[in-house]
């Protein structure tokens, strides 16, 4: 399995599968749950809060609506907003299911965003480098291409250093 890093917005991104940032509640907020309901519609929102709340670290999966790309797995990464903060096991757990649930879906490609860290208050080299070990120690069964999306230049770079420790 190839991974690789892309910047920009993910809801610009083409792939099978999209993840979504997400909060157990699956309220799509700010950070890249905004920019992937901008992108996907609104009914993006309803169809992904009529699957929760979901336990921290669990997946959930919807359409991807007008997004270019078959699915979007919702990865709570994070508690509730305002609920406390993303943890290492909760990143590690939303990490390896959102690859699990792609793989099991039959998607050969899948973006993941920072999972936790931004508003969620973990610290990006922390979790970029979780995520980047998930990423390494998965076996996929179908997933083939693996991005990892950073928005900003600071991020991108963070993400790149922390994931080729």
């Amino acid at each position: 399995m190839e991974y690789g890093f892309v910047q920009g917005d993910i809801a610009d991104q083409s792939a099978d599968a999209l993840v979504n940032a997400a909060g157990t509640s699956l309220r799509m907020g700010s950070g890249v749950a905004g920019a992937l309901r901008r992108g996907a519609g609104e009914e993006i929102n309803d169809a992904a809060m009529e699957k929760g709340p979901i336990d921290l670290g669990a997946v959930a999966v919807t359409d991807a609506y007008d997004l270019e790309a078959e699915y979007v797995i919702h990865a709570a990464a994070m508690p509730h907003y305002g609920d406390g903060q993303a943890t290492a096991e909760s990143i590690r757990d939303a990490t390896r299911n959102a690859l699990e649930r792609a793989d099991d879906l039959g998607c050969e490609s899948i973006v993941v965003p920072a999972l936790g860290c931004g508003v969620a208050g973990f610290d990006l080299m922390d979790g970029a480098e979780i995520i980047g070990e998930e990423v390494r120690n998965y076996e996929p069964e179908t997933l083939a291409d693996v991005r990892l999306i950073a928005y900003s230049d600071a991020e991108y770079d963070a993400m790149r250093s922390a994931t080729e420790r």
